[in-house]
């Protein structure tokens, strides 16, 4: 039986790179929405095809917003080292970021001051979860334990839901593969929860995934 060797970890710079990739991922689709809505504003249009410029302009600029304020949280410095973070906060922006027509979120957290890294571990155990729910569904977020060494149990319902091989192997740091921009969300998400002293798994049970930080 061969044991698959890890690929290259990216260094401090790179990490930094892949991410502001992710991040310009995640705002082009709402941000050109809008620079298309202009556009049509632009060309003088009749009433009806102004009220839907208009419409998209306000959809688009708040779903901008909405992952801006997600991503300054989940990826960002969010505060000085050693910073504590509202999970009141935080459920606000997941939110704002996750519930988007197709999937809903229950947060079962008590409102308490986390530990900085341990919340962004939370979201982006979100981001994962999503990922498991292709054709969408809820998420649930529960809490296991309580204080500053509480971590979290997030339940992803929904048609099909599946366990993505590549990202198990990235959080396992198992992946042959290169971590590029595609899959730096799963590396960093292990980072996070290396540097709070856990583990992050997904399993299958039933027609639910369970992704866990122990």
């Amino acid at each position: 039986m061969s044991v698959t060797s890890p690929g290259p970890a990216p260094d401090a710079l790179e990490l930094a790179a892949l991410l502001c990739s992710r991040v310009c991922h995640d705002l082009i689709s709402p941000v050109g929405a809008i620079v298309n809505g202009l556009e049509v504003l632009d060309d003088n249009p009749k009433p009806e095809d102004r009220e839907f410029a208009l419409d998209l302009i306000r959809k688009s600029a708040k779903t901008a917003s909405a992952r801006l304020q997600f991503c300054r949280l989940a990826f960002g410095a969010a505060g000085s080292s050693g910073a504590q973070i509202d999970l009141g906060d935080a459920q606000t922006m997941a939110k704002g970021h996750i519930e988007d027509g197709k999937v809903t979120l229950t947060w079962n957290l008590p409102r308490l001051l986390l530990p900085k890294n341990r919340v962004k571990l939370l979201l982006n155990m979100l981001v994962i979860a999503q990922q498991t729910i292709p054709r969408g569904g809820a998420l649930t977020v529960d809490p296991v334990g309580d204080g500053e060494t509480m971590s979290f149990r997030i339940t992803s319902a929904g048609l099909n839901a599946r366990v993505p091989q590549n990202i198990v192997d990235l959080l396992n740091a198992t992946s042959s593969n290169t971590v590029d921009a595609h899959a730096v969300q799963p590396h960093y998400t292990r980072l996070l929860a290396e540097a709070c002293g856990l583990k992050v798994t997904l399993t299958l049970d039933g027609d639910k995934v369970i992704v866990a930080a122990a």
